[in-house]
């Protein structure tokens, strides 16, 4: 089940953030914790960020409004709220909850720009890039037929059974006890009741003030928070009714834009490495063109020497000479075929010198003596060859002499 990082910033400097790792359902999945954010930043990791801000720096509003969704609305809303506002609609950023069923009534937060500024940049300083913010007063719980109020050491919230929270100081008390009775009985029709969310502390010292105002209630039902109000607030995430001030220009990078841009980051990338492959192939290519012009020019300077002046002259030249080697007179390869077998046949006969030319193998080859070379002469012709042998000399070593073959006929 995914879990959520419910994460609470101090009102004052001299106060320390809390947090807690929460469940799908809202449930702790440990207890609470607090400190400086950079010790928040490694719960971070897989888990949703709900950043919760102090309630008295947001104003939560419902003005009635006839458009529904859209731009317009999103328009309409900083003017149908100017007369309330103390700062300039520039300075201020507006986000909008959702509407339930027909009404006209538009849940409307309102913050100024540079306090939702200051709280990015903490978090990202630490970090830790949130996916929601909320006012704190925002996640108190919902009563349709009581009003909700939730004592802190140093503010009390108030939700009315129908409306929006108010948040004041705590020695602020006995108007906010007002404000619930009133705003309950009125939406009772006449009966009043409060649910009042407090630690051990706060109820110690405030006991006395709530007790004094119990008869103007129906009844006041006391829950003490032994977690603090964190394990509060973390219940209401799962019903996604409060109003996230990441709208806009604020809205947190989602994931289709982030697919898309690792889509673009890989067609980058793909595009990089065809152009690195392009340019390799053309770099090879004019490497080959420059050794194809060596070549050329190599094949110049042999086609001049042997009298030739052109390319496709000396390659007729050339062909003529292979196929001069290869068949003319039988060939030199059939030739040395037919030398080696004649040599096997003579014992003590070693090739000298060879020079294949017109047909004919001339050859001066070192033997014991002038009769082991007739000899080899001798087979040669039995082998169909036509040997012809040369003058001799007499060697230190033996016998040295020359034999012309060639094929008979030639």
């Amino acid at each position: 089940m995914a879990e959520s990082l419910l994460l609470r910033l101090a009102r004052a400097p001299e106060q320390a953030a809390t947090w807690l790792v929460v469940d799908s359902r809202g449930a702790p999945v440990g207890p609470p914790q607090s400190g400086p954010l950079t010790l928040a930043a490694p719960r971070v990791a897989g888990r949703r960020v709900c950043v919760l801000v102090p309630g008295t720096d947001v104003l939560l509003a419902e003005p009635d409004l006839p458009v529904k969704t859209g731009v317009k609305l999103a328009q309409l809303v900083p003017y149908a709220l100017e007369e309330h506002l103390a700062d300039a609609i520039e300075d201020l950023h507006f986000a909008i909850g959702k509407r339930h069923g027909e009404s006209t009534r538009t849940r409307v937060a309102v913050v100024a720009r540079n306090l939702l500024n200051d709280w990015l940049a903490q978090l990202r300083a630490a970090g830790i890039e949130p996916d929601a913010i909320y006012a704190d007063s925002d996640l108190l719980p919902r009563n349709p037929g009581q009003a909700v109020a939730l004592l802190e050491e140093d503010a009390v919230f108030v939700r009315p059974p129908h409306g929006t929270p108010v948040t004041l100081p705590a020695d602020a008390l006995d108007q906010a006890l007002e404000i619930a009775r009133s705003s309950a009985d009125t939406a009772a029709g006449g009966g009043s009741g409060l649910i009042l969310y407090t630690g051990a502390a706060e109820w110690q010292l405030h006991s006395a003030q709530v007790e004094a105002v119990r008869p103007n209630f129906d009844g006041i039902k006391v829950q003490l928070l032994t977690g603090g109000p964190l394990t509060l607030f973390a219940q209401q995430l799962p019903t996604d009714a409060a109003i996230n001030l990441l709208q806009g220009d604020y809205a947190p990078a989602s994931g289709r834009g982030l697919g898309l841009k690792a889509w673009r980051l890989a067609a980058m990338l793909l595009a990089g490495l065809l152009v690195l492959h392009i340019g390799g192939k053309i770099v090879q290519l004019r490497v080959y063109k420059s050794r194809e012009h060596q070549v050329d020019g190599a094949i110049r300077d042999v086609a001049h020497s042997v009298g030739e002046v052109g390319l496709a002259d000396i390659r007729k030249h050339m062909e003529a000479r292979v196929a001069a080697a290869r068949g003319a007179g039988g060939g030199l390869l059939p030739a040395l075929q037919a030398l080696a077998q004649a040599r096997g046949a003579t014992p003590g006969t070693s090739v000298r010198a060879l020079n294949f030319h017109g047909g004919s193998l001339e050859m001066t080859l070192g033997a014991p003596d002038a009769a082991s070379l007739a000899q080899l002469s001798q087979s040669l012709r039995e082998n169909g060859w036509a040997a012809d042998m040369g003058g001799g000399t007499n060697t230190a070593d033996g016998y040295q002499g020359h034999i012309q073959v060639h094929a008979n006929g030639t």
